[in-house]
């Protein structure tokens, strides 16, 4: 592919979502980078079959596809864009940093560059208890989360159990507790867990 055929706009969407590494709206977009997919640029995207968008709830979500992981690996080695500014400049030469990384580890992108699960995890129970600290039981949670690994959402809740304003603890009246309760407890300190609490 033509390397002037991509604004820099279009370049940043491309790293955001390598970064991110996962499907995000344009709200989420504009919160993570301060930039938007719309119109021609993600009719281009789209076309050129870098990034797949999708219509969820009348919004747009977008992830990158497999072509464009291979754009942004082949990124990592271009020279930064004319007139791309101060921030490009300072962006490109982090990506040759980044380059040479992968290069002496022998890494990939993929290694690098995973899902923030403890924040989805946050968001998830945020929207579900409308941030009001009450106990979410997780078979709730991980109906929302349904797109993610389960091994990836017991890790997230291990790692925020270890915050002092994260509880998971077990449901205190095991009577009340249905075979989805059971299925989608996790597993800490040898006792399953069932509700998650973030304090308000």
């Amino acid at each position: 592919m033509s390397d002037d055929r991509l604004t820099l706009s279009e370049r940043c969407v491309l790293l955001v979502l390598m970064a991110e590494a996962r499907e995000l709206t344009n709200a989420e977009l504009h919160a993570v980078a301060g930039i938007k997919l719309d119109g021609k640029y993600r009719r281009h995207l789209n076309e050129l079959d870098l990034v797949s968008s999708a219509m969820v709830n009348r919004a747009f979500v977008h992830e990158l596809t497999d072509r464009g992981a291979v754009w942004c690996a082949e990124e990592l080695s271009r020279e930064r864009p004319a007139r791309s500014g101060y921030a490009g400049g300072a962006l490109y030469a982090v990506l040759a940093g980044l380059r040479r990384h992968l290069d002496d580890t022998v890494q990939t992108l993929a290694d690098v560059f995973r899902p923030d699960v403890a924040s989805q995890v946050e968001d998830a129970y945020a929207e579900l208890t409308q941030a009001s600290g009450w106990p979410l039981r997780l078979a709730v949670l991980r109906e929302r989360l349904s797109g993610l690994p389960r091994s990836e959402v017991d890790r997230a809740l291990a790692l925020l159990a270890k915050r002092g304003d994260v509880h998971v603890r077990a449901e205190a009246d095991q009577k009340t507790l249905t075979a989805q309760d059971r299925e989608a407890a996790v597993v800490l300190g040898g006792t399953p867990r069932h509700l998650l609490t973030i304090e308000a």
